[in-house]
């Protein structure tokens, strides 16, 4: 009977360490570098730019596609019959023919070579929006990865500050019960300890916000809880001031934007190809008779010119709507170019201030836990009032969320300035 027992209990505790293991895995741990190498393949946003490429692509081979000869093959059979005087007799004749015809483009004023080198600059366009998108993409994700850091962060914070208001209150209820202290004091206390256990669910509650956030910057199709392992280092602080025009120069919707305009340019010379002469070789090849398998060969073979000569204005309109769309590019390159610039000194700028700001909030927290400590012991021993201590007990708690809030910020400006910079995925830090 003991043996039996003893038994129950070891499977019992067997099974409950199984259940809680099976919690633990159900929480995916994952570092930056996981969430990076996800979000490359399965981010939507990212794949529909990778997409665009393609189109791009498909769309240069179709404008190149002139250069090369157009073959078709057909083959025709036919039954006809003639009514000799409306008698309902008549004479019925049989047709079969088969060949072969082609056709090459000789010259078209240079219009097909310059929709194809438009394309091309098309696909450098769409590539840069690939890296555009990319960075964008990355952005998103590193927010979301910050934003589970710091709800993380902030539960152990609400939990220090529960430990703070939960101390308190017993201090001040033994003071309380001992007639040294009023109901008023112990009232405030007590809801300062209701204020740190809220704010405790609240932090709790946020964490899946953030995780479903990061659920869905990955291009996860189904939500798994999970926690991220990361600390509040900023990697690229970029101290030294840097080289804004020169970084411009690789960003990525700058490059964009001189790829479009280079596509216009060469779609104006595209439009006045228009006005040249087309000149092709044409030749087909067949055999056709009144019986199956025909037997007459016949073929021929030939050039073709085609001039236009009006048109209604047609192409005049073309050559000025290409110069607009040239001219459109050209002042969009020069605006992305600025914006680009504005935005690079604005983020470095931020993200200086975000830095010292942390090492302001460190120096600040040290100082109120420092100076809480002493206030209470002051308080315990009756040197200072019940208002002079909680407001230096108020202080602590607001120096403690403050410097996770600072520690969080850092971290946003420094992935503002790589997305500024036009860093990619690829841009592990």
């Amino acid at each position: 009977m003991k043996i039996m027992n003893r038994s129950r209990s070891v499977f019992i505790i067997l099974l409950l360490l199984c259940s809680s293991l099976g919690s633990a895995c159900a929480e995916e741990m994952l570092t930056w570098n996981d969430c990076l190498a996800e979000a490359k393949i399965n981010n939507p946003t990212l794949i529909s730019a990778a997409e665009a490429v393609k189109q791009q692509k498909a769309g240069k081979a179709i404008a190149a596609s002139s250069f090369y000869p157009q073959i078709n093959a057909s083959a025709d059979a036919s039954t006809s019959k003639r009514d000799s005087g409306g008698s309902g007799s008549g004479t019925t004749s049989d047709s079969y023919s088969y060949g072969a015809s082609g056709s090459q483009l000789v010259f078209d004023g240079f219009k097909t070579l310059n929709d194809v080198k438009a394309a091309s600059e098309n696909i450098n366009a769409a590539k840069e929006n690939y890296r555009f998108t990319s960075s964008e993409v990355r952005l998103n994700l590193r927010n979301a990865f910050i934003n589970l850091l710091r709800a993380q962060e902030l539960v152990k914070v609400a939990e220090e500050i529960i430990k703070i208001r939960r101390d308190d209150y017993e201090l001040i209820t033994l003071r309380y019960e001992s007639g040294l202290e009023h109901k008023g004091s112990l009232l405030t206390s007590e809801a300062n300890l209701a204020q740190a256990e809220l704010d405790l669910k609240q932090a709790k509650r946020d964490i899946e916000f953030a995780q479903r956030q990061l659920t869905q910057q990955l291009g996860r199709a189904k939500f798994v809880p999970m926690y991220v392992k990361a600390d509040f280092t900023v990697r690229d602080s970029a101290r030294d001031k840097p080289d804004f025009e020169a970084i411009v120069k690789s960003n990525p919707s700058l490059l964009q934007a001189m790829a479009q305009k280079n596509a216009a340019n060469y779609g104006i010379k595209s439009a006045y190809g228009n006005f040249s002469p087309t000149i092709s070789g044409n030749a087909n090849a067949g055999k056709s008779s009144s019986h199956w398998p025909p037997d007459d060969n016949q073929w021929n073979a030939g050039l073709g010119l085609s001039l236009p000569i009006f048109e209604g204005g047609l192409r005049l309109a073309q050559v000025s709507q290409a110069k607009a769309t040239f001219a459109q590019a050209k002042e969009s390159e020069r605006s992305t170019r600025d914006t680009a610039i504005v935005g690079l000194v604005e983020t470095w700028a931020g993200l200086q201030d975000a830095l010292d700001t942390v090492e302001v909030r460190r120096k600040q927290l040290v100082a109120t836990e420092v100076r809480s400590k002493i206030a209470e012991a002051q308080y315990s021993t009756g040197f200072i009032s019940f208002d002079d201590w909680i407001i230096i007990e108020n202080n602590l708690v607001t120096a403690k969320r403050a410097y996770l809030e600072s520690q969080a910020n850092s971290l946003y400006t420094e992935a503002s300035w790589v997305q500024a910079k036009g860093e990619t995925l690829e841009y592990a830090q």
